[in-house]
């Protein structure tokens, strides 16, 4: 069974325009961690995007952003 970590959420910033992403740094040192063919290392995150929507639009006040581990 597939899992997800917890790593920060989604928000809309006060002043309307952006979107504020708050990522808690101790579950994001936990996140799986990918490496491509030129060396680099990624961490691949997910939101459900019908819920950003939802916060951009108002109708939600948060959202969550989170890492599937399997």
């Amino acid at each position: 069974m597939d899992e997800n970590l917890l790593v920060g959420y989604i928000r809309k910033a006060n002043e309307g325009r952006y979107l504020k992403l708050s990522i808690n740094a101790q579950s994001f040192k936990d996140c799986e961690i990918y490496t491509t063919s030129d060396g680099q290392q990624w961490i691949s995150l997910k939101m459900v995007s019908s819920n950003v929507r939802k916060v951009m639009e108002g109708q939600r006040a948060v959202t969550t952003i989170y890492q599937e581990l399997e």
